[in-house]
């Protein structure tokens, strides 16, 4: 039974196909700059997506999943591995391909203050792309703004101004209502509410929920915050130190997480109630270094489960449970 991520589908009608993605960035030293070392920010990496889903792809900082994202769309060079959308092999297109095909598939970016360029105006950062793509100029162009910012809750009158005079959350939605400009059917949300407002990321989540529905969007929703992630995933994939360690669909992994990472970071997700007991679980030590990652499991120097077989032998993703989908890389989870 092979339980690759990439291979848990009930059909062939996925949107989004990665497979065994792999993005090293190299270190060089010394006066001809040459490659020292490696940094495994990605290490065999495989999911699917259906059209009109969404993937949450969950982490610590630095646990590579921005990087995944950005590979996907080539805006970092993968080193090995493949992405198909839409039965189209994204890492084998030209770049006219390319540029056809980034109409389709879109990023909303996490930092709302650095993601827009400061100099332009709302209404050229939402209409570059209709330009550039030969979409609409003049008029239809600026009536095609104006409704994109009505869809993503600002005003038509909002166009004529700049992003130093919004709101970090309406900054935001101005950058979804630029991912939205080509009509695409794809879009990589990378931490899109983490640098925002606890009262401001609902608002946001909530927006990008509606618009999945009325669009058909399909989704990878990148986050650190479980919370955040439970109220927007289908399916849930977690990583570590570049590589997933747990995947499942979302009710699943909520109700039942396997993998020890999994369930220490669930176990840091606030409780609504001040009265319910909550376990708070701390993993000892610091997160290794992706240059040298440490022998067999990734995480063994830190859990708190680990026995001798962890330290030396890297555990494959396997079904864990009685959910066909559930899998999780441990040898000692059930």
């Amino acid at each position: 039974m092979n339980n690759n991520p990439s291979n848990n589908s009930d059909n062939g009608n996925d949107l989004v196909v990665v497979n065994e993605l792999r993005t090293y960035f190299p270190i060089r030293r010394g006066l001809f700059s040459r490659i020292h070392n490696w940094v495994k920010a990605v290490e065999d990496v495989s999911f699917r997506i259906q059209p009109g889903k969404t993937l949450g792809l969950v982490g610590e900082s630095g646990c590579g999943k921005t990087t995944v994202g950005r590979s996907m769309l080539r805006l970092v060079p993968a080193t090995s591995g493949s992405f198909s959308f839409n039965n189209r092999n994204v890492f084998g297109m030209n770049a006219k391909q390319l540029r056809a095909a980034r109409s389709e598939m879109q990023i909303i970016f996490q930092d709302p203050y650095g993601s827009l360029n400061p100099r332009m105006t709302v209404s050229n950062i939402v209409g570059e792309a209709m330009t550039v793509h030969g979409i609409a100029r003049g008029e239809q162009r600026r009536e095609l703004v104006a409704q994109l910012l009505n869809k993503v809750g600002l005003s038509s009158k909002h166009a004529s101004r700049y992003p130093h005079e919004f709101s970090g959350g309406q900054r935001q939605r101005i950058g979804i209502a630029r991912a939205l400009a080509l009509n695409p059917k794809f879009i990589i949300c990378d931490e899109p509410v983490s640098a925002l407002d606890v009262s401001i990321q609902s608002q946001i989540v909530n927006l990008l929920q509606d618009l999945q529905a009325e669009m058909g969007l399909t989704y990878l929703f990148i986050a650190h915050d479980l919370a955040v992630v439970e109220h927007i995933s289908d399916y849930v994939a977690v990583m570590y130190l570049g590589r997933i360690v747990e995947y499942a669909s979302s009710k699943e992994l909520y109700a039942n997480p396997k993998h020890p990472y999994t369930i220490a970071l669930m176990s840091a997700i606030p409780q609504p109630d001040p009265h319910r007991k909550q376990h708070r679980i701390i993993l000892r030590g610091e997160v290794p270094s992706p240059i040298n990652p440490p022998a067999g499991c990734p995480f063994h120097p830190r859990c708190p489960n680990a026995v001798e077989q962890c330290k030396h032998d890297l555990p494959p993703l396997t079904q864990k449970g009685d959910h066909p989908d559930h899998i999780a890389s441990c040898w000692v989870a059930k």
